[in-house]
């Protein structure tokens, strides 16, 4: 692949990964704000858990309108959807109506502490929705423009994303947090500044603020990247599609791949009853249950509650922000490894590696925790490394690839809400299991919910590394038909 047509993909790609990294960066922008949310909301430890998790709730809806919404109406266009929602999300978490402080000279609407709250949860169940949608359609869109040499890579740049995000989002915070100094969080009648509002005053929502020109970017960007040619030559647009392969792979090898894909194109049924045929049963058992084991491992709670479990064996507030910090780094360090790696050790070996490496870790959390060790934190990073070159990227590697184009939105949407269904469950109980089992138990339990995965893995996940789109399908159809013939 010439330069040119390779800078073209990685532009095309990097654009449909923004919304990735929105998902990152909210995912630890409100690690940040958990404190101050839960000071200024007087919350519990199960409401504080309920407006963490809000927004994976919206992910969850996200995921059910997905499918539909991509394989009917196209790749673009239900991305661009998913930035609306994430563009309104990020203006209205930074300005839920004012309810503490001055109101008689107030920066913004005023309401009750209720009504402020709950507007709150409303706008992070939007910017679910926008990150349930994106988290489905960024992994196909990249895929189905990719060469299979490359397509690993390719797709794991969504996950690199969200590790980017992430690790910008802990610095944020931990720059905000910093900035106001003493002052953080302290809310008095004294005249202030709105700068001093957002940032000093009632920081989360300033921490939730710095979204808005990312949001703002990833919607802009997508109205000048292309539709997917797969999803063109369904609806019958070959015309267009062959237009855009020729500018990815070049004329001769555009043409052959079109003729691959026209073939088992009309082979094709679409919809649930075609995901249910029995050579799909496999690829659907991987798609519901690899990312449902990849939240279970608990990575969801970790990233949204870091500061607040770092806190629990060094009680220090600001010791725990950096410790978030290096959280980060060391996600968006091992995810690289994963980019680096993918093609070469392939998909199923890094997941077995990575796995056994969680299980480890996640036991050494614990057993640290319950001898009231400071040294958490390295198991918990060995944890997170485990989890960045395996779990984090392959996952959506892997179910981006199993099924056949036409329902592929579909299917990958019911693998999406899969582990979006476990994270919100994860990470909605995660306060409730430390207040009343302890860190320790919790991270005990995190540890042994692994251990199915690592049979599955073996036993189910096939290798594709390597392999076009359709050698995939025909894969699933020869499987069958050897075993009908046993």
């Amino acid at each position: 692949m010439s330069t040119k047509k390779s800078n073209y993909l990685l532009g095309i790609s990097f654009v449909s990964t923004i919304g990735g990294f929105l998902f990152g960066y909210d995912t630890a922008i409100i690690s940040g704000c958990n404190s101050f949310l839960e000071q200024h909301f007087q919350l519990s430890a199960a409401m504080l858990g309920w407006v963490v998790s809000s927004a994976l709730l919206g992910t969850i809806l996200g995921c059910v309108v997905a499918g539909s919404i991509t394989d009917k109406f196209g790749r673009k266009k239900a991305l661009i959807l998913a930035a609306l929602c994430l563009t309104i999300s990020a203006f209205g978490s930074m300005l839920p109506p004012q309810f503490l402080g001055n109101l008689d000279n107030n920066f913004w609407i005023t309401s009750d502490v209720t009504t402020s709250f709950n507007f709150l949860i409303v706008v992070r169940l939007i910017g679910g929705i926008g990150v349930g949608i994106t988290s489905v359609v960024a992994p196909i869109y990249i895929s189905e423009l990719s060469k299979p040499e490359n397509r690993g890579k390719m797709v794991s740049l969504y996950q690199l994303s969200i590790t980017l995000g992430i690790l910008l989002a802990f610095l944020i915070d931990w720059i905000v947090l910093s900035s106001a100094g003493d002052a953080a969080g302290v809310i008095t009648n004294e005249p202030s500044s709105f700068w001093n509002w957002l940032f000093v005053d009632e920081l989360w929502r300033g921490m939730f603020g710095t979204e808005v020109p990312i949001a703002l970017l990833f919607l802009g960007l997508l109205f000048i990247v292309p539709e997917t040619p797969r999803w063109l030559i369904t609806k019958g647009r070959k015309v267009e599609a062959l237009a855009i392969m020729e500018k990815i792979l070049g004329k001769e090898e555009a043409q052959l791949e079109m003729k691959e894909i026209e073939a088992l194109e009309k082979e094709e049924t679409g919809g649930f009853k075609e995901l249910f045929q029995p050579f799909l049963r496999i690829p659907l058992l991987i798609g519901i249950l690899l990312p449902m084991f990849a939240h279970l491992s608990g990575i969801a709670a970790i990233m949204y509650y870091a500061p607040n479990i770092i806190n629990e064996s060094v009680k220090s507030v600001e010791s725990a922000f950096l410790g978030a910090v290096l959280v980060g780094v060391v996600n968006s360090a091992f995810t690289f490894v994963a980019i680096s790696q993918i093609e070469k050790f392939g998909r199923k070996k890094l997941l077995l590696i990575g796995v056994v490496g969680a299980f480890i870790s996640l036991s050494g959390v614990g057993i640290l925790f319950a001898m009231g060790s400071q040294y958490v934190i390295i198991p918990l990073l060995m944890y997170v490394a485990s989890f960045a070159f395996s779990f984090g990227p392959i996952v959506w590697v892997i179910i981006s690839e199993i099924f056949p184009t036409r329902i592929r939105g579909l299917a990958v949407s019911i693998g999406s809400f899969s582990l979006m269904v476990t994270g919100f469950v994860v990470t909605l109980t995660n306060p409730v299991l430390i207040e009343t089992i302890n860190a320790s138990g919790t991270f005990f339990l995190y540890a042994f919910l692994t251990m199915p995965a690592i049979w599955f893995i073996w036993k189910f996940v096939p290798e594709t590394k390597g392999k076009t789109l359709e050698d995939i399908e025909k894969h699933w159809h020869s499987l069958i038909k050897s075993r009908n013939k046993s």
